[in-house]
């Protein structure tokens, strides 16, 4: 998949967790600092439903793109649920986790932008 398309499906991810009602949606530029993945995309859900909703509704949007879930971890207790499709890694957590883990620090380096920008 080329730059362009990948980013684009990232902004999907993002646009598809927002319309469930996730908060804090950004999408993280990591191309240049990990060979893991081009994106990840970082968001926040209020509740275990919320989070299950969110995930679904990623995975879903994204599958309809042509795109497959490579691998899914945390569903179970759904505090911060990681989905792999390759280029882009979506990460769905309840907000007390994210301040925990909090990626975006971690990922310092990154180029971040919320849902509907673009990094060209």
């Amino acid at each position: 998949m080329q730059l362009n398309e990948v980013e684009r499906i990232a902004q999907a991810a993002a646009n598809a967790a927002q319309d469930k009602k996730a908060t804090d949606v950004v999408v993280m530029n990591v191309q240049t600092l990990t060979p893991m993945a081009d994106f990840f995309v970082v968001c926040s859900a209020n509740s275990r439903p919320q989070v299950e909703a969110v995930a679904r509704a990623v995975r879903d949007e994204l599958h309809d793109l042509g795109v497959g879930c490579k691998g899914v971890e945390g569903m179970d207790e759904a505090r911060w649920v990681l989905l792999d499709f390759g280029d882009i890694v979506v990460h769905v957590f309840r907000p007390e986790d994210r301040e925990f883990y909090h990626i975006e620090r971690l990922w310092g380096e990154a180029e971040v932008y919320s849902v509907g920008e673009s990094s060209t």
